[in-house]
This record gives C-alpha cells, sequence and structure tokens, in this order.
C-alpha cells in the first residue's frame, strides 16, 4: 500500500510516498480502507522534532491520529463493526496511508461525509477532554483562544451546548463565521486583555487555550492573576505559568459515539476547509502550520 513516511525530523520536505505492507488488524482492532484522513497542528509538531518530549516516535513513521473509510478486515472480538461498513476513528498505526488500522472507531452516519467524519474526530475528544477539564458549566463565560480552528470550533459548540456563554479569539476575517455559531468574537493580538474586559466586564470563568500564540499571560491577568482554570493544548510554557497542559486523549468507544450522534444530529460540526491528495501531506502540513481557511485539512489516499 501507499504512505506517507518520514525518517527524520525536519520540515515538510522530509514526508515521502512509499509503498509499504497493509497492516493486519489484530484481536479488537479494525483495518480501514482509508477515504479521508484529517491533518492535525499536533502532526507538524512531530515532524519537526518539537514534540519529542511529549511524543517520542520511532522512526520510520507514518503522521496522522484519525481517519474515516470502509472496514476492510475485523479482528478477534469486534462485534460493533462489520466488513464493508463506513466507520471512522483513532488509528492504532498512522492515518496518512492506504489502509489503517483502528481499535477505536464507530458507524459513520449517514448524514456526515468521509471527510467531515475524520475531522471530528480529534476535535470533538480533545473539546471534551478539556472542556471537562475546566468544569465549564452553565452560566458560565469562558475563553476559547482559536476558536475558528478545529478544536476551537468543536469547543466552541459544545461549550455552548452545556449553557456557557463564549468569548472567542479569532483574526478578524474569521469573526462573522463565530457570530453565526453564537460567540462574541475578538481579535488576537496587543490589547486582547482590554478587548476580552469590554465583551465580558464580569470577568472570565474559564479559558481554553487552542491556539498556543503566547496568550497564557493575557489568560492569566484575565483570570486575576491565577492560573486556576486555564488549561492549553498548545502552548509549550504552560508550566512557565502554572497553566495545565492536556496532551493525553481519550480514547473512548462511547464518547466517540456519542459525538457522531451530535453530528447526526446537526449539532456538532466541523467544517473542512481543503482536502489534498495524500501525496501532498507536506502542502497540508506546511498550510496547517502557517495557517488557511478556517476548518480542518484533510488527505485522500
Amino acid at each position: 500500500m501507499q504512505a506517507i513516511q518520514f525518517e527524520e525530523f525536519g520540515g515538510p520536505d522530509v514526508l515521502r510516498l512509499v509503498e509499504t505492507d497493509v497492516p493486519v488488524p489484530g484481536p479488537g482492532q479494525i483495518r480501514l480502507k482509508v477515504v479521508a484522513a484529517a491533518v492535525n497542528p499536533i502532526d507538524y509538531k512531530i515532524r519537526s522534532g518539537s514534540m519529542e518530549g511529549v511524543f517520542p516516535t520511532a522512526l520510520p513513521a507514518t503522521p496522522g491520529f484519525e481517519a474515516a473509510g470502509t472496514v476492510d478486515a475485523v479482528g478477534d472480538g469486534v462485534d460493533h463493526l462489520a466488513v464493508g461498513e463506513a466507520a471512522f476513528g483513532f488509528t492504532d498505526t498512522g492515518a496518512y496511508a492506504e489502509y489503517a488500522l483502528a481499535s477505536v472507531a464507530v458507524p459513520k452516519p449517514e448524514e456526515l461525509s468521509f471527510e467531515e467524519a475524520a475531522a471530528l474526530t480529534s476535535a470533538a475528544e480533545t473539546a471534551q477532554r478539556t472542556l471537562d477539564l475546566l468544569a465549564v458549566a452553565a452560566g458560565e463565560t469562558v475563553l476559547i483562544h482559536g476558536a475558528a480552528g478545529g478544536v476551537g470550533t468543536a469547543a466552541v459548540q459544545l461549550a455552548l451546548s452545556r449553557g456557557a456563554r463564549v468569548i472567542g479569539t479569532a483574526s478578524p476575517a474569521r469573526h462573522s463565521a463565530l457570530r453565526a455559531l453564537g460567540v462574541v468574537p475578538v481579535a488576537y493580538g496587543d490589547g486582547l486583555v482590554a478587548r476580552v474586559r469590554e465583551a465580558a466586564p464580569e470577568g472570565v470563568d474559564a479559558v481554553l487555550d487552542t491556539a498556543g500564540k503566547g496568550a497564557l499571560p493575557d489568560s492569566v491577568e484575565l483570570r486575576g492573576g491565577t492560573p486556576d482554570r486555564i488549561v492549553t493544548i498548545a502552548d509549550p510554557a504552560a508550566a512557565d505559568y502554572g497553566v495545565t497542559f492536556s496532551s493525553k486523549a481519550v480514547r473512548d468507544l462511547a464518547q466517540l459515539a456519542a459525538h457522531a450522534r451530535l453530528a447526526a444530529e446537526g449539532r456538532l460540526r466541523i467544517p473542512v476547509a481543503e482536502v489534498f491528495p495524500l501525496a501532498d501531506a507536506g502542502r497540508a502540513q506546511h498550510a496547517s502550520e502557517h495557517g488557511h481557511a478556517p476548518g480542518k485539512l484533510v488527505l485522500r489516499p
């Protein structure tokens, strides 16, 4: 099969399209014939070597953690998915490939395209996990940095569904889309604290940073000088400010199925910004690192 691999850490140019063996599912695993694999910021950070302290990577490696496709084979003990069924979930082997193994996968709702399903998996899990860590509740005000990104968009929808008020930082070009979701948008950059205080004079109860663009000092100030109830998934300087850095995914079958139901009902959707052929994985990761249209980037083998 064809897959993307890198044998050394570096820029997008280290990604190569190679021929490799088709993986064989073990107990509890399915094999997906991948139709769509999502591209996440963590992918280029792992590829660059900057995340070795958090995500040690054995080389050569195939990037990607989430995919959607058709079940091609099932291992022993799998009874919730059948060969030929459309499914999506977290991959145990790299998702940037024609085939991938997965032990946490669920049926794909008919209401979702393969691209939308692949884009939903990690974004929804990360949003759920971090909002749970923050204990966001009805009536509270939560500030979400990077509110127009993949995780940010999921977090916005889940926070609003809890009855919270959401203030979201994003570039001005993305403010109208955030308003349409029910978010109060504010711009990044100098003067952020004043803009947030104007939008929420009563203060913010919790802060979720999905952007990693140096907003932690402002976040601590907005929380009254305390790192309490601030979580980042993207800023490696978290420890310097006493802020919680959340990186360990919760790969839970029931939670993934619940997110699938919300998506089927139209209550949780992650827009797809652009679809790239598998061979253009380097270009997709470059776009992920340097900015792109709102939504997730997806590869199609």
